[in-house]
């Protein structure tokens, strides 16, 4: 019985002591890395950057397709938020035709404007069908014709200031020009 009795004794010793030892091993692992709550605090940092990456690698991938609607819409003469037409210039003047607003009186400026575009067109016109003019390499420059220099068609004297004319006749014709050698 004695024998029983040291034997319950040390196997409850041995147990004991195992126990101790097996939870002590289990806490120094778990405690050898004492970083372990950073790991997986970067784990999560670094998931949430690739998903701010992939976020912004879409948003500007939207915004290039926005952009080149955008230029496709501003080829059929619409204009786009900011007030800009198809080559990018923006609507200045009264009536937003890419004109500037010098001044004077409307009708001046209308007149000039129409007479100036109306005569470019024509010598444009002219010169494509005679395959002369700056797209074909001839070095014809629009400023050699008369009525650009004088650029004073349609004027009347009650309208105003003649040079002021001039000058809304002069950009009217350069367009009016282009526009004529494109076959507009």
């Amino acid at each position: 019985m004695k024998s029983n009795y040291f034997r319950n004794i040390a196997g409850t010793a041995i147990m004991a002591f195992s126990l101790i030892l097996g939870v002590s091993s289990i806490t120094a692992a778990q405690s050898w890395d004492p970083y372990q709550n950073d790991r997986y605090r970067r784990q999560q940092d670094e998931q949430y950057r690739r998903q701010q990456a992939e976020q912004y690698r879409r948003d500007q991938e939207d915004r290039a397709r926005r952009d080149q609607n955008d230029q496709w819409d501003r080829g059929r003469n619409q204009q786009d938020q900011w007030g800009r037409d198809q080559w990018g210039r923006r609507g200045r003047g009264r009536s937003g035709d890419g004109y500037p607003n010098w001044g004077s009186n409307y009708e001046l400026r209308q007149t000039a404007l129409n007479a100036g575009y109306n005569e470019g067109v024509k010598q444009g016109r002219n010169d494509r069908n005679r395959r002369r003019g700056y797209d074909y390499g001839y070095g014809n420059d629009f400023r050699n014709y008369s009525s650009y220099r004088n650029a004073t068609k349609d004027y009347n004297s009650r309208f105003g200031d003649r040079e002021l004319y001039r000058r809304y006749f002069q950009m009217a014709f350069e367009n009016g020009y282009a526009d004529g050698l494109r076959g507009y």
